[in-house]
Parts: C-alpha cells; sequence; structure tokens
C-alpha cells in the first residue's frame, strides 16, 4: 500500500473544515467537502460532460440579467464541514477576482452534470445538501443515450427540500431564477451512427 502524502492528512483530529480547501495548492482542480471528506474527481472527465459543462456556461451567461453571474467549476461553502462544487451556478455576488468560494445565499441556482463517478453525490447527496442551505434552484443533467435530459428542481422554503418543476429533453424553457430557453439537442455535437 502506498502512503498518502502529508497534505492529504487531516489537520486536525475532527477532520476537514471548508477553509482548509484554499490550503491545499497539491490537491486535484476538482476537491470537494462532503462531511467533512475531501472528494476528489480522479477519473478522466468524459468529453459529453466537458462539452456540456461549457455550453451550459455560455448559455446562461448569454441569457443572465444584470445583477447575475455565471461560473463553472468554483465550490459553495454550505456550513463548516461542506463545500461541494457544483458543475454550473448562477449567483448574485459581485465579480471578486480573488474569490474561491460562494456562499449560498448569493447563489440562485446550481446545475449538477452527471457522471458515472458522481451519481450517487450528485442524485441524493448534494440535492439534499443544497436544499438544506437554501439555494433556491436546482437543475440535475442526465446523459440519456447522448441527449442531455434536465431535470429542474425548485425550492420549498417551509420544507427545505426540492420539489420537480419539469424534465426537460428537446427544449428548456424556464422563468426563474431568470428566463432561459435552450435548444438541449444543440448543447453537444450530435452522435454519428
Amino acid at each position: 500500500m502506498t502512503a498518502l502524502p502529508d497534505w492529504m492528512r487531516p489537520p486536525r483530529a475532527e477532520g476537514w473544515f471548508a477553509e482548509d480547501l484554499d490550503h491545499l495548492p497539491e490537491a486535484p482542480r476538482h476537491t470537494e467537502l462532503i462531511d467533512g471528506a475531501l472528494v476528489f474527481l480522479l477519473s478522466p472527465r468524459r468529453w459529453w460532460h466537458s462539452r456540456l459543462v461549457t455550453a451550459l456556461t455560455v448559455a446562461l451567461m448569454d441569457q443572465a440579467v444584470e445583477g447575475v453571474e455565471i461560473e463553472q467549476g468554483m465550490t459553495i461553502r454550505l456550513d463548516a464541514r461542506n463545500r461541494p462544487q457544483p458543475d454550473v451556478l448562477a449567483t448574485t455576488a459581485p465579480y471578486d477576482a480573488n474569490r474561491t468560494w460562494f456562499a449560498p445565499e448569493d447563489v440562485r441556482l446550481v446545475v449538477e452534470v452527471v457522471s458515472p463517478e458522481s451519481a450517487h453525490r450528485d442524485r441524493t447527496v448534494k440535492l439534499l445538501k443544497y436544499a438544506k442551505a437554501g439555494i433556491p434552484h436546482h437543475w440535475r443533467v442526465e446523459d440519456e443515450a447522448g441527449s442531455p435530459v434536465v431535470h429542474v428542481y425548485e425550492l420549498d422554503e417551509p420544507t427545505a427540500t426540492y420539489v420537480p418543476t419539469g424534465i426537460f429533453r428537446d427544449s428548456l424553457h424556464v422563468a426563474l431564477p431568470f428566463e432561459v430557453t435552450l435548444d438541449l439537442g444543440k448543447l453537444t455535437p450530435p452522435r454519428r451512427a
């Protein structure tokens, strides 16, 4: 068995805290903190996933209203022990070149593009944590035979849970968190026979 590098050892008996992520330069670029445990993306990212995240980011940037910024690959500090990294998010936080995370009250939308490695976390763990943190909108994007399918959720504040508001296959049109219209078939190149 290979010994763990020193940087992978928690700095305290209680494990990792959200602020520790800012002091791990050796960690892989995609590192999350879930329930005080570091989660790394170690398997190669599929081209479908990468292309979809980029296309969604650009499309949302084009349609975002004034005061809303779109970002990809940055964490949200949900609490002291959780700092997940959604694929795309919409925030009302002002641009700050040195920002490394967002507060949940500044996030209007999180988008998780499901991959085989992240499927369980994206479908269950993160869904519950984002809702409990009060993030009002959540999209989960699944790969259905090479085509993106978007599951859209809205927060029910009294119960702090998400309720589904639609499943979109060919096109998506929503009014919240801002008006968005997407031709889902154009987000990834068509599969060749």
